[in-house]
């Protein structure tokens, strides 16, 4: 599976789950990532190594056979280097159907952001084909990221929901 983050951590769970996007789901605003995007922070982001200042998503939501446009940007208070580490969950309802520990760095690479990362502003935009056909249900998709030392640099979470007739839906709308 392709990887990605939301500077980081979106790309990261978006390519691994790119068809995990769906219908929007109502979260908690006190813990939502700023811009157009189903995405939350696991918990408050204070001392967290990366301050997202928006992620969009375009379309949103993602539409299943369609390509996915992702911008980004956040500011990291200090430099992230080799050795970072992503730990990526992907559930369908409650079975975990992805559960994968990657280095930050090697995918930051494939998407043409070597490290070290920061200190400062990145901006990342990356396209993502989204696969046409979607298995209906929940899909929660948990991106945690962590320096070498196990500082943490973000957390994202986001549960979205495909419907059975997300194609035919989408014809009527035409």
């Amino acid at each position: 599976m392709k990887l990605a983050t939301p500077l980081v951590a979106l790309f990261l769970a978006t390519q691994s789950a790119a068809s995990f996007f769906g219908q929007r789901i109502e979260v908690d605003n006190s813990l939502s990532v700023p811009g157009d995007n189903p995405l939350q922070y696991c918990q408050a982001a204070d001392d967290n190594i990366l301050a997202i200042e928006y992620v969009n998503l375009s379309p949103n939501p993602p539409v299943p056979g369609k390509e996915l446009k992702i911008q980004a940007v956040g500011t990291f208070s200090e430099k992230v280097e080799k050795g970072a580490k992503v730990f990526l969950s992907v559930k369908y309802g409650l079975i975990r159907i992805v559960n994968t520990e990657q280095d930050l760095c090697d995918q930051m690479e494939k998407i043409g952001k070597p490290c070290p990362l920061g200190p400062g502003q990145e901006l990342i935009t990356k396209s993502v084909d989204i696969p046409e056909k979607i298995p209906p249900g929940m899909y929660t998709v948990v991106a945690d990221v962590f320096t070498e030392d196990k500082r943490k640099i973000t957390c994202l979470q986001a549960s979205v929901e495909f419907g059975k007739n997300d194609k035919q839906e989408q014809a009527e709308l035409k």
